[in-house]
């Protein structure tokens, strides 16, 4: 697997469209949770050896060839700096075998959400906070996180909130500007910074070492998700650079404060269709615990951020976070480019060809990348229909931009979905050297309407979502992977994870099969144009520019569910109306793949491909 321009290209020359999805919600957990960080353990995420080949098998089935694998940094490293879970790897390089085996392939996605599970979300080891003196015992009791279990109201997708909290927000800016905004917070003689991002990124090339004979392995993400923190806030006493506002949310100078044992009133924020709206106030740690071990103290207070005066805290520079090297920063440009130049050569020593995966801020911006820049990279951006996501609720008619204007009517939703998916590849083509683009996440909760659909077991309503975010997928000639399938989903305990439901597998079964499985191009000899498959009528449409010099056929995933074990199949050329001398096509109903073999045309061609009789 080759990049070459927008393209990802096969052993055989041809352009591929992958498709597939995430593997797996429950991998952000660990399947045992000891008493000590040493006696966790991940060996078993996502399912367990004995039934990989089932799983694999399963998705090869639906056409999932193409994988976007869930790790975390605590799932290698738990234990401390530099004891990593062996046990964990080798349970890796055996399911990657079987993966292998299946035709699966993957990339490796370090995963994290609001930086860890002691601060709301998953990903760097609890070792991490305590290293910079954070005690993660006291991080809800403090505001500076808030946590699934813990004593706080917990409504379904507040999570999100942590990224504005005080541990995720302080770890996030110490990893990618730390040197910038705190030159003095250092871990074991070193910056902050340089501590934090040698740690993740040696974590995740002992990874990569140990599996590099492992085939099944096409290439690695640099994060999941980065979040600038504090970065880029213009003033620190207002609320800025939000994921989500929803409950109490604390301005970073509120939150610095009440880490360290004052308490302060909070606005609290509700959500509405014209945006989010203050609906009072709430008391942050009212009973001043400080969320510091002794002999440590706030970070920011240490960097003349803030201070402490008769009790209280004083704000002395609010502007702190927002000018780098004399100029307004640029995250993205400043801060998280260079980490990914330096994941990705660090991770290049690791001696074996691979595919680099970048992110950039989610619904937000990406980094620019030029010829200067390492290759190969593919940009991997995600995108949710957020109102659906948070509600919980679809209405066919009805998005929300990021404006907060509400997008009415069925058609002009259908229009915005694809807008939305366009627009970041515009910025791909344009501003990241035309690199190609793979929407690694979108979904939808499968809870919808209460649960409706767990008692009745008609998901039309789901399968009409997912149909309509795959048509703006296939409008774009998209990469995939869709969030996500999660082997020990349950109706009761969804993904296993902050209350998340989004797997397309629960209890033993596919779940809106018809909102995802569709067959599309896996592999065309020669250049994709246009595809588009229409539900209600079963008929596939396939535009592409035939290349003869590619002797391989070109492979459609053709589901046998839809198209029968003789669909009727068309191919019409400018130069040949049918097209029957110019292709031989031979169609495998078990496997579900129609193979197109060229004769030797080199032009645009049209295939069509019908329920059989």
């Amino acid at each position: 697997m080759l990049v070459r321009g927008p393209y990802i290209i096969d052993d055989l020359g041809r352009t591929l469209l992958l498709r597939g999805c995430n593997l797996g919600g429950s991998s952000k957990i660990p399947v045992f949770r000891g008493d000590r960080n040493e006696d966790v353990s991940f060996t078993g995420r996502p399912f367990p050896l004995d039934e990989a080949e089932e799983h694999f098998e399963r998705l090869r089935r639906w056409g999932f060839s193409f994988l976007r694998f869930v790790i975390t940094w605590e799932a290698l490293e738990h234990a401390g700096p530099g004891i990593y879970d062996e046990a964990y790897l080798a349970y890796l390089r055996k399911l990657f075998s079987i993966a292998e085996k299946k035709g699966i392939s993957l990339f490796m996605d370090p995963h994290q959400d609001v930086w860890s599970r002691w601060t709301g979300g998953d990903g760097a080891p609890a070792w991490t906070l305590e290293k910079i003196g954070l005690n993660p015992e006291n991080l809800e009791a403090s505001g500076a996180a808030l946590c699934p279990g813990g004593s706080a109201e917990y409504p379904p997708m507040i999570w999100p909130v942590n990224y504005s909290r005080y541990g995720a927000a302080t770890l996030f800016t110490l990893f990618f500007g730390g040197n910038a905004f705190a030159p003095d917070c250092r871990i074991e003689g070193e910056s902050a910074q340089d501590w934090l991002q040698e740690r993740y990124i040696a974590a995740m090339r002992h990874c990569f070492r140990r599996l590099k004979n492992s085939p099944a392995v096409a290439g690695w993400g640099t994060m999941n998700e980065p979040h600038p923190g504090f970065i880029g806030y213009r003033d620190i006493s207002g609320l800025e650079n939000y994921a989500l506002a929803l409950g109490p949310m604390p301005s970073p100078f509120q939150a610095m404060a009440a880490a360290s044992g004052i308490a302060v009133k909070a606005p609290v924020y509700m959500l509405g269709l014209g945006g989010i709206k203050r609906r009072g106030w709430e008391i942050l740690n009212p009973r001043g615990v400080s969320l510091f071990k002794a002999g440590f103290e706030c970070p920011w207070k240490q960097a003349g951020v803030w201070t402490v005066e008769n009790g209280e805290g004083r704000l002395l520079k609010k502007d702190h976070f927002a000018f780098f090297q004399g100029g307004p920063v640029r995250f993205t440009e400043d801060f998280l480019k260079p980490f990914m130049r330096k994941f990705i050569e660090r991770m290049k020593e690791a001696d074996r060809n691979t595919i680099f995966f970048v992110e950039g801020i989610p619904q937000g911006e990406h980094p620019s990348w030029g010829e200067k820049d390492p290759r190969p990279a593919v940009n991997a951006f995600h995108w949710y229909d957020g109102i659906t996501l948070f509600t919980r609720q679809y209405r066919p008619w009805l998005a929300v931009d990021m404006s907060g204007k509400p997008v009415l009517g069925e058609k002009r939703v259908a229009a915005w979905y694809s807008a939305q998916l366009e627009k970041a590849r515009a910025w791909t083509r344009e501003k990241m050297g035309n690199m190609p683009a793979f929407l690694g996440e979108f979904g939808l909760p499968f809870n919808l309407n209460h649960g409706k659909a767990f008692k009745t077991g008609d998901y039309r309503l789901h399968e009409e979502a997912l149909s309509r975010y795959y048509d703006a997928v296939d409008k774009n000639l998209l990469h995939s992977a869709i969030w996500n399938y999660t082997a020990d989903n349950t109706h009761d305990e969804g993904d296993h994870w902050n209350g998340e439901d989004l797997s397309i597998f629960s209890e033993g079964q596919a779940r809106a099969l018809g909102g995802w499985l569709r067959p599309y191009p896996m592999a065309t000899a020669g250049t994709p144009l246009s595809l588009c498959w229409n539900r209600k009528t079963g008929v596939f449409n396939y535009r592409f520019q035939a290349d003869p010099s590619v002797v391989s056929p070109t492979e459609i995933f053709a589901p046998g569910e839809y198209f029968g074990a003789a669909p009727a199949i068309s191919l019409e050329t400018p130069e040949d109306g049918e097209g029957k001398k110019l292709f031989r096509t031979e169609y495998l109903a078990q496997e579900s793949r129609l193979y197109v073999r060229n004769e030797g045309y080199a032009g645009i061609t049209e295939l069509s491909v019908r329920p059989g009789a």
